[in-house]
């Protein structure tokens, strides 16, 4: 697993980590879905990020990064990404390309590591790719999550996924997490994971879940609304901003770009 350590802050400085997710991108970045264009609002939500005073010190894409798993799509990622003046960490989502991701680590400013240290906290980021649109971790990768457990001196840890691990009551839990038993089994046995922040339910929620956070990041692109049925809802563009203390402390808060 490829590590991003990030500098040292100041104990009472915590790091600022901004999280995007489902930016559903498409060749053009004039091209729509769902009724919005979708390149237009996360060309929108990065120029927030850049202009913002408290620049993040890292930022994850947490899937579905493309919807029509165009290689066009990922080059208009890697143009409206340019700007950022922080590292750019990308998971896979079911819409994506890994053919694609690979290259687009390879373009300023994302890089490819799949997990960042900083202070007491490591945060992890878990590949939950399938053959289907839904979550999938087997048991080869609940092992190497194991092993990077037992060989991380981290305090603390944060996991980053796509997928959700538990059911949201919506439509889009027919392409949730499968079987997500043994993995919430392996995570029982390991104290120090504190929470896990994922994409996909195009959704911004809380709750916890065996004393651990689960926190689900609003979309870019459009919402999905939380009925069996689906139907999206335009709130314009939104993010999470994170922010980890040395002391274990973390917090974070759901951003809508007007």
């Amino acid at each position: 697993m490829a590590v991003l350590q990030l500098a040292a802050k100041a104990p009472d400085c915590p790091y600022q980590i901004v999280q995007v997710s489902d930016c559903h991108l498409l060749a053009d970045i004039n091209d729509e879905y769902q009724g919005i264009k979708p390149g237009r609002y996360l060309q929108q939500a990065i120029r927030t990020i850049v202009d913002n005073p408290c620049q993040p010190d890292a930022l994850i894409l947490s899937g579905d990064l493309s919807q029509d798993h165009s290689f066009s799509s990922y080059q208009l990622l890697a143009q409206i990404l340019a700007p950022l003046r922080c590292p750019v960490l990308v998971l896979p989502g079911n819409h994506d390309d890994y053919e694609h991701l690979n290259w687009l680590t390879s373009q300023t400013p994302v890089v490819a590591a799949t997990s960042v240290r900083l202070a007491s906290w490591q945060l992890l980021l878990l590949d939950t790719k399938g053959d289907t649109p839904a979550g999938f971790f087997d048991a080869r990768r609940r092992e190497q999550l194991a092993s990077e457990f037992a060989k991380s001196g981290a305090e603390c840890f944060w996991l980053f996924s796509h997928h959700h691990p538990l059911p949201l009551g919506s439509a889009i839990d027919k392409h949730g997490w499968q079987d997500a038993e043994p993995f919430w089994q392996l995570l029982a046995t390991e104290p120090r994971v504190k929470g896990l922040a994922h994409g996909h339910c195009h959704h911004a929620y809380v709750k916890a879940h065996q004393a651990i956070q689960l926190v689900g990041c609003p979309a870019s692109s459009v919402q999905f609304c939380q009925q069996d049925t689906w139907q999206t809802l335009d709130h314009g563009p939104m993010y999470c901003h994170w922010q980890f203390a040395a002391d274990g402390q973390v917090s974070w808060q759901f951003v809508t770009v007007r």
